[in-house]
């Protein structure tokens, strides 16, 4: 197998947490008193996510692709977001394998809505839910995120070179 076919993304977010807003993971919503402060609906997951997808097909980022100071995306749904990501590094003639994901916050916990949010992701992706993972994790009480001030997400995806026509030499 030629090095090009597979490639890693990692992806990165971070958001604080505020009141009047809703807290959002991978499209789903969940009861907190807060939610994340962003130019989008803030859904930290999903930013995460169209970061590691759009890395490993060497698209730019999501800050790019749909850049804050842009007002078309001023409460955008993260998840049609992630959609048109998505079609774009398909696209490009990459096939998701698998998405790993790791979110850090002290509240809401996780672990209640983790299928939900698994299923979710992996409608958004056309793959089957066992192609997706997510962890919650706490932050042990320590610094913003551990005081409940902020939510944190990381993905890591593996992508395959597709073999139909739009990318055979």
């Amino acid at each position: 197998m030629r090095s090009e076919e597979l490639r890693i993304g990692l992806g990165r977010d971070l958001h604080r947490l505020v009141e009047n807003r809703r807290f959002l993971l991978g499209g789903v919503e969940l009861p907190s008193d807060r939610g994340e402060l962003g130019h989008s609906d803030g859904d930290v997951l999903v930013h995460a996510v169209i970061d590691a997808l759009l890395g490993a097909a060497g698209l730019g980022d999501i800050g790019e692709r749909f850049p804050p100071s842009a007002e078309t995306w001023k409460d955008a749904d993260s998840m049609e977001l992630l959609k048109i990501a998505f079609a774009m590094v398909d696209d490009a003639g990459w096939r998701l394998i698998n998405l790993d994901c790791v979110v850090s916050c002290e509240r809401p916990k996780l672990l209640p809505y983790r299928e939900q949010i698994r299923a979710s992701l992996a409608a958004a992706l056309d793959v089957g839910v066992e192609a997706v993972f997510v962890k919650g994790k706490t932050n042990e009480g320590l610094g913003p995120l551990g005081e409940g001030r902020g939510v944190e997400a990381l993905a890591v995806c593996l992508l395959e070179r597709t073999k139909d026509e739009k990318n055979e030499p």
